[in-house]
C-alpha cells in the first residue's frame, strides 16, 4: 500500500466514526422521546460499517502512467443506520399525554451507559485516524524533503 492509500482508509474512517458519534448523539438526545411521526416511541438506531470497495484513487493513476502496478486500497463506510427491533420500555405514569388506557408510557430503551461507551469508542477511533493522517503528513513531508 502508498501512502496516499493509507491517507484514503483513514479519511473513509474518520466520515464513518463522525456519522457514528452523531447517531450516538442522537440517540441521547431522544432518550425520553415517547413519541414520533410514526406514532410511537422513539427507536434506539445503530450503525452498520461495511469494507468499502477499492477505487481507482490519483496514486493509482500516476503509478499507472509510470508504468507501475498499484495495490489499491478500500476502506470503510457506513452501510447502514437501523433501528433497534426491541420493545421500548413501559413506565407506570397515568398523568402522561402518551399514557395508554392503563396508565403506562413507552419510552425508548436507550441506555445511557451504553451510548456513553459507543461515543467514547468512536471518539477514540476518530482520534486514531486522525493521528495516522497526521503520521501520513510528516512522512509525506519528509520524503518530499528528501527529494528536494
Amino acid at each position: 500500500m502508498n501512502l496516499l492509500g493509507v491517507m484514503e482508509v483513514s479519511g473513509s474512517a474518520l466520515q464513518a466514526e463522525r456519522i457514528r458519534a452523531e447517531v450516538v448523539a442522537a440517540n441521547m438526545a431522544n432518550a425520553e422521546t415517547t413519541r414520533t411521526a410514526d406514532g410511537g416511541p422513539y427507536r434506539r438506531q445503530h450503525v452498520v460499517f461495511t469494507s468499502e470497495a477499492p477505487q481507482e484513487s490519483f496514486g493509482g493513476q500516476l503509478l499507472a502512467t509510470s508504468g507501475e502496478t498499484d495495490q489499491r486500497v478500500g476502506g470503510v463506510r457506513v452501510d447502514a443506520v437501523v433501528a433497534d427491533q426491541g420493545s421500548p420500555l413501559r413506565r407506570y405514569d397515568p398523568g402522561h399525554p402518551d399514557a395508554d388506557k392503563d396508565g403506562y408510557v413507552s419510552y425508548p430503551d436507550i441506555n445511557p451507559l451504553t451510548e456513553m461507551v459507543d461515543l467514547m469508542g468512536a471518539t477514540r477511533a476518530y482520534g486514531l485516524n486522525s493521528s495516522a493522517v497526521q503520521a501520513e503528513k510528516g512522512m509525506l513531508t519528509a520524503s518530499l524533503e528528501i527529494l528536494k
